[in-house]
Order: structure tokens, then C-alpha cells, then sequence
């Protein structure tokens, strides 16, 4: 290695890290020199000084970034007025002599002000605390060079100490060419220090801005854990004048727009400024809803749930439906009760029903059940009420939230329109929702593949990171059948979301809303507590495909569904779910009524769960398993 490029890299690696470059990897004889002491070359220069000292020499105060640039009025227009508090001292680590310093100069008057690519600082949206990085394209194209990553680093740092949620806005080429690999390597530092500010249980949420490429891209601005953008931002991760450049040709028109990214699940969302600061305020009052002025969560108490009229689409059995509870007082840890036998049982041959001794009439909370399984005729009608298009689904059940933020696809390049992930406050809880979306299915002419299993999967990691309850709501015609589902690992998606939820170290409740047709519904049903609409259903195939397998025809579908065993009361009996919910008449009243349920629920739930996650993955893996519980251990 040349011996002064050896001591430019030293030097990059005492700055960043805080310690010197082995031995081994500076040639001997090697002067010691600092960066604030080099040229372009990496030779030390005659007489530089550092920004702050030359200023000091001024007898003025080193400027910060100033009220003209783009980057400063980008912060101010996106926070409360007057709340803006910048964080940045003087840039660490540039040079004041030669030409790299010329261009910084330039730099600075052609940005407004801006003593580096990057300003960071706090304020507040709609009063809540955010601490924000913002690129500032003006100075050098917005790359990061040393000191730039070097003031990168504080900020994070600074806000994970504060708590804070994190907000960073890149608008960059990328590395800093007149710095090379130093600069190149500081990604990795600002990269580990946001994996720990995410393992602190705080938010990293990111808008790209245009443009955003190269070294930034692929590390700080590419793990928020919500990724917006700004409308027609050049995004990715070779820009267009390199491509052309390195391989002859233009590259194609408009993949690396934002609008496409959005498209295929890249970003969750292009959001103008405006957008921005609305969605950030929604946000923030999910994760951080206790800011000064900040409008209280709606905190209605649930809805008795103790009876269910009959209607034309929401109606419950013949016999009319009274709801019984079991009551075993207040909820230690989740999980399924240890027994949790049947809420109604059936009479002998069939005849009248007894409520059990214990059961209370009307808790919403434990164990609510409709009238006992009635015959074909009744378990068939469950099964056509949830296929009807007029029956209320996620959409409609989300909507009954305080506020809701919706995420899209899997940031890699995936999104399926028929699995929902959203952030979501109910009353006084937030939490992650991750659910089966009968209004997407439709629109796109196919249900969930293996692309929307993996945006689950990414809803249920965001609740681990988050520390928040995960809700599951499960309402599927079944998942996708065709080439490419099998190709993109279906059944493997399948497994991987059963063994996410079963060792998830979070709170978790699982909604079965409608239909609950094979892997795709068992895919989001392990939970610490489940709940079903009156006329929900689950089942390894469709009844007719059941009929198919056992009768070589459709026929006999209603038969199969009683068999099966299929229906929410059922269900109940069987330990799979812990409440049913008597179903109103009406779409509205039934809408109200799930939603109440929900708030009730996620209520209960413990703040924690068990930190073993063998323990937890017995626990839950026991739910509903007759053959699991043959040892007596409940």
C-alpha cells in the first residue's frame, strides 16, 4: 500500500471508530497524520487549519447551516413553526486548503449556506419529539464524505440516547468520489448504529428524495421501517449517467422512478411534503401518542356483545343466539386458558343446550359464543354469508382504528393487494396489523401468494422491532394456485409465517373475520388469544374441494363443512378459538361490534410475553391440537 494513501485510511478509521488500523496493515515507517491535515492526494498539507479554527481566527462563531438552504427549509416546512433545533457543530475532518477545500467552498455558497451534505437536528410534528437527517443535494450533489458520515453517526447516536424516533430525508449521488473508499466505508458504522437504535425499540422511518442512488441508497437510506418517497424522485442503486456511462446504452425509462418502486412494493408510499407531514403525524401517534396537545386516543368502552338479531347477511342461527362467557378472571400471561372446553355443549342427541357451570351471560372478553353447531343448513349458510361481496372485511374492520398508517408490499420488490400491513391505535393501543384483504383480492382477480406471506412476514418483524401487539385477521378464499405461486415458494411461506408467529416475542391476537381456507388462513392464525365473527370458518380446503376428495364431486360440500368441523363453534369446543362474536344484523352494527371486540382484546393483552422462546412456541403451538394435549398438559 502506498504510505500516504496507508495514512489516510488510518487516520478514516480513528475517526470513525475511535481506534487506530492495526500494525499489520500500515507499512512500516508510516507517519501519523490527521485528516484535517491532508489534501486531496492524502499528503499532508503546509499550513491547513481546521473550518472551526480558521473561523475562531475570524473572531466569529463557526456558522451552522443557514435559513437558505434547501435542506433547512425543507426541515422547517415539515415540523411545528419555531421548533426546529439543529444539532451540527462544525464539520469534523475537511480540509480548509487546496483544491478538495476550493470545491467545499464552492459548495457552500452554490447550497446557501450549508456547511455539509447533511443537517441534522430536532423537532416537533403536531408536538411530538422527531429527530431528522436531511440531505442537501446543492452541496456536492448531497454525497457523504468523512465528515458527513461522521455527523450522520452523532445524530443517530444522540437519538437513540433521546429516544427519539428517527426521520431521514437523503437527497444524494451517494460516496463522496473525492474521498473514495474512506468515505465509502463510513456506511458501515451509520448502518450498525441505526440497527441498534432499531434494537432500542424506536422508529427509523425514511423519505427518499430526489435524487437518492449509489452508497446511501444501499445502506441508510434502504432500512427505515417505513420508506416513503417524494413524487418523480430519481431512485436506485447505479445512476443513469453511470450506467450509460459503464455500459453503452441508456438505461430503462422510469423503473427507477418512485412511482414504479411504490408500484412494485419498494417504498410504501410517494408522498408530497404535505403528504409527508400528515403522514408523520399519524405516525407518531401510533408510536409515540403521549406528546404535550396531542389529541387524546378514543378510549370507548366496548360494546356488550350479549345477543345477535337475525338479518339478511348477518344473521345468526334459527334458534336465536344468546352469548355465553367463561369468566377465569384476569389474564397473567397469554396464551390459551389450560382448558378450554366448550363455552355451549350439545345436549344429548342433539336436543337442548346447557350453559356449563362458571359461564357468566354477555363478557365480551372471555369466551362469547354463538348459538351451539346447529345441522347442515345452518353451518352451510356461515359458509355462504362470509363468501357474499356485500359481507364488511379488513378494510371496513380497520377503519373502526383511531388512526391507521398502511405500509406496501415487502420493501423487496414485491406487493400483493390481498395482504394488508398497517400500523394501527385502537383506544389506548397501538399495534401492528397484518391481515387477509378480500376488497384487494378482488380487485387484483387473485388471493394471497407467496409475496403477500412475505409482507406478512415483514409486519410481523416490524412488531418485534417496535415492541408492539401484532393483530392477525384472517378472511381468504385460499391462496393463489398457479406456476408461479409454486415457484415463489408458497408452502414454504406458509411454514415460515406459522414459525414467526409461534416464537414472535410480542403480544399477539388473531381475528378470524370470514373465510379460512387452507394454508393461507393457518398462515396467520397462531396467536396468544383468537377471536371469530359468529359466521367465520376454517378449514384445510374449501368444503367443495374436501366433497371432491372424499366423493369425486362437489355435492356433498355442506356435508363435509359439519364433519369438518369447520364453523366458530366448533372451533370454540375445539380449543382454536377463545371468543366468538355474535354477528348484528347489519353491516354497520356488525362493523362496530368486531371493532369493539378488538379494542377489548388488545386491552387485556399483557404489555410482555414470555422472553423464552421455546416456551412461547410450545405455549402457542398447543392452541386448538387435540393429539398436543394427549399427555394431559393442557
Amino acid at each position: 500500500m502506498d504510505r500516504a494513501l496507508a495514512r489516510f485510511v488510518a487516520e478514516a478509521v480513528r475517526v470513525r471508530h475511535g481506534h487506530e488500523l492495526p500494525d499489520s496493515l500500515v507499512p512500516a515507517g508510516t507517519a501519523p497524520c490527521r485528516l484535517a491535515h491532508l489534501d486531496t492526494r492524502g499528503f499532508p498539507a503546509a499550513r491547513v487549519r481546521r473550518v472551526d479554527e480558521v473561523h475562531h481566527a475570524r473572531g466569529r462563531e463557526p456558522a451552522v447551516t443557514t435559513s437558505s438552504s434547501a435542506a433547512a427549509r425543507f426541515a422547517r416546512g415539515l415540523l411545528d413553526a419555531d421548533s426546529w433545533t439543529d444539532w451540527d457543530g462544525p464539520p469534523r475532518g475537511n480540509p480548509t486548503a487546496g483544491p478538495y477545500a476550493d470545491a467545499l467552498a464552492r459548495a457552500r455558497e452554490r447550497s446557501g449556506g450549508a456547511d455539509e451534505s447533511v443537517l441534522t437536528g430536532e423537532g416537533r410534528v403536531d408536538g411530538h419529539r422527531i429527530a431528522l437527517v436531511v440531505g442537501e443535494f446543492d452541496f456536492l450533489a448531497g454525497s457523504i464524505g468523512v465528515a458527513a458520515a461522521d455527523r450522520l453517526l452523532r445524530a443517530v447516536r444522540r437519538a437513540t440516547a433521546e429516544r427519539l424516533p428517527l426521520l431521514a430525508c437523503p437527497a444524494t449521488g451517494g460516496t463522496r468520489m473525492q474521498e473514495g473508499t474512506p468515505a465509502f466505508v463510513g456506511m458501515v458504522p451509520i448502518v450498525s448504529a441505526l440497527a441498534a437504535h432499531k434494537a432500542a425499540g424506536l422508529p427509523y422511518l425514511v423519505h427518499l428524495r430526489h435524487p437518492c442512488t449509489g452508497g446511501v441508497l444501499a445502506s441508510w437510506g434502504s432500512v427505515g421501517q417505513i420508506t416513503t418517497a417524494e413524487p418523480g424522485a430519481l431512485v436506485g442503486f447505479l445512476g443513469p449517467r453511470v450506467y450509460e456511462a459503464l455500459y453503452g446504452r441508456e438505461f430503462p425509462e422510469g423503473v427507477q422512478r418512485a412511482e414504479n418502486l411504490e408500484r412494485l412494493g419498494v417504498v410504501d408510499a410517494v408522498l408530497t411534503p404535505d403528504a409527508l407531514r400528515a403522514r408523520l403525524r399519524d405516525t407518531l401517534r401510533i408510536l409515540a401518542p403521549s406528546a404535550p396537545g396531542a389529541p387524546a386516543a378514543d378510549a370507548r368502552p366496548p360494546q356488550p356483545t350479549a345477543s345477535a338479531p337475525s338479518g339478511p347477511h348477518f344473521a345468526a342461527s334459527d334458534a336465536g343466539s344468546d352469548a355465553v362467557a367463561a369468566d377465569p378472571g384476569p389474564r397473567a400471561e397469554p396464551g390459551p386458558r389450560a382448558e378450554p372446553g366448550p363455552a355451549v355443549a350439545p345436549g344429548p342427541g342433539g336436543g337442548p343446550q346447557t350453559e356449563p357451570e362458571g359461564h357468566a351471560v354477555g363478557s365480551p372478553l372471555n369466551g362469547s359464543v354463538t348459538s351451539p353447531p346447529g345441522g347442515v343448513e345452518d353451518v352451510w349458510r356461515s359458509v355462504t354469508l362470509t363468501r357474499s361481496e356485500q359481507r364488511p372485511g379488513l378494510r371496513e374492520v380497520s377503519a373502526t382504528a383511531d388512526v391507521v398508517v398502511r405500509l406496501s408490499g415487502t420493501q423487496g420488490g414485491e406487493r400483493d393487494e390481498a395482504l394488508t400491513v398497517a400500523l394501527a391505535r385502537f383506544g389506548e393501543v397501538a399495534c401492528v396489523l397484518v391481515g387477509h384483504d378480500r376488497a384487494g383480492a378482488r380487485a387484483q382477480g387473485e388471493d394471497v401468494g407467496p409475496g403477500g406471506l412475505r409482507a406478512a412476514q415483514r409486519g410481523m418483524r416490524l412488531a418485534a422491532e417496535l415492541g408492539l401487539p401484532l393483530v392477525t385477521v384472517i378472511d381468504t378464499a385460499g391462496a393463489q394456485l398457479s406456476r408461479e405461486a409454486e415457484e415463489g415458494a408458497l408452502a414454504g411461506e406458509i411454514a415460515r409465517c406459522l414459525q414467526e408467529l409461534t416464537t414472535l416475542p410480542v403480544p399477539t391476537l388473531s381475528l378470524l373475520l370470514g373465510q379460512g381456507t387452507g394454508g393461507a388462513a393457518l398462515a396467520l392464525l397462531p396467536a396468544d388469544r383468537v377471536v371469530a365473527a359468529e359466521h367465520a370458518w376454517l378449514a384445510p380446503l374449501p368444503p367443495e374441494g374436501a366433497s371432491v376428495i372424499l366423493h369425486r364431486a362437489t355435492e356433498r360440500a355442506a356435508e363435509l363443512a359439519v364433519a369438518q368441523r369447520i364453523a366458530a363453534p366448533e372451533l370454540l369446543r375445539d380449543g382454536t378459538v377463545d371468543l366468538v362474536v355474535p354477528e348484528p344484523d347489519t353491516a354497520t352494527a356488525f362493523v362496530r361490534r368486531i371493532g369493539d371486540a378488538l379494542r377489548a382484546e388488545l386491552a387485556a393483552l399483557p404489555p410482555h410475553v414470555d422472553a423464552d422462546r421455546a416456551r412461547l412456541a410450545q405455549r402457542r403451538g398447543r392452541r386448538g391440537a387435540a393429539f398436543a394435549r394427549l399427555d394431559g398438559e393442557g
